[in-house]
């Protein structure tokens, strides 16, 4: 049985974070030769090519791709392990900047973990539209932000720093609701400036469809219970759909609505050891 080297996965983690050797060897107090060759080593035991080494910013082949995931909860978990053995114990406070339904489906998940590891973190939550959060008024009052990109092709993938994952967004509704049956198709959305009420309402605008906005909310709780009382129908990012809530698939009558991108910033004031572990934590999650 083979076994994954953490050095060298956490070379490769970061060497496509940073987008080069030279960076990540920069990051990691290594030289560039050093990272480089653990690089090679870690193709060689798993006999794939991981970087595409002649694209201009050193893109990440399918099993490159594959393996992203996998390194990121196995560094994940390693940091875990040693976090709760540390000592002295990490502390401090993280100002974190998430949307609603991020914070409600999957953050307490990663956070419920991370508290007890580190129970003497202090973490506070904000949720709000990613279009808020990242804004030159509200983003230097964050270390964290998890944001959405709308239309993330694979050139924005690269330029996006500590990009993550895209995930398919979808139509929601309750189980016994017809709604979407509806000639005038009624909708339950977040207010003017959510990426899924824009994109939602210019793929039905291609599709020729008539819709209604009948009820507008800022977070998942509220429209979770508008979606529970029949009132419409919604879109959500697939891996944030309550359980209580039905995906629809694409129709004529539902246009697909392709998908999202997702990304973790941190803030180059925030110094605290305990945000690059958090931020750990929720890239191990997410992916």
């Amino acid at each position: 049985m083979k076994n994954l080297p953490i050095e060298m996965l956490r070379s490769f983690v970061v060497v496509h974070q940073e987008g080069g050797f030279t960076a990540a060897a920069e990051t990691l107090g290594r030289t560039q030769p050093a990272i480089s060759q653990q690089l090679k080593k870690l193709e060689l035991l798993l006999d794939r090519t991981l970087m595409d080494r002649d694209s201009p910013k050193l893109e990440l082949t399918p099993a490159g791709e594959s393996l992203l995931n996998y390194a990121r909860q196995i560094l994940s978990l390693n940091d875990q392990a040693v976090g709760y053995f540390s000592n002295p114990p990490v502390s401090g406070r993280i100002r974190f900047g998430i949307p609603s339904e991020f914070a409600i489906t999957l953050l307490p998940k990663i956070v419920s973990r991370f508290a007890k590891a580190y129970p003497d973190v202090t973490l506070e939550v904000t949720c709000d539209l990613s279009r808020n959060l990242l804004s030159e008024d509200q983003r230097n009052e964050y270390d964290l932000i998890l944001a959405l990109h709308d239309k993330v092709t694979t050139a924005q993938r690269r330029s996006i720093k500590n990009f993550i994952k895209t995930d398919e967004l979808v139509w929601v509704s309750s189980a016994s609701s017809r709604a979407h049956t509806q000639d005038t198709l009624p909708l339950v959305a977040a207010p003017s400036g959510c990426i899924y009420r824009q994109r939602v309402l210019r793929m039905l605008g291609k599709a020729k469809r008539s819709c209604r906005i009948v009820y507008t909310i800022p977070d998942l709780t509220g429209i979770q219970a508008a979606i529970d009382e029949g009132l419409g129908v919604t879109a959500l990012a697939r891996s944030t759909v309550p359980d209580s809530l039905t995906i629809i698939e694409s129709s004529k009558h539902l246009p697909e609505l392709g998908t999202v991108g997702i990304s973790l910033k941190q803030m180059d004031h925030s110094k605290n050891s305990a945000v690059q572990l958090l931020a750990d934590y929720i890239k191990a999650g997410l992916a």
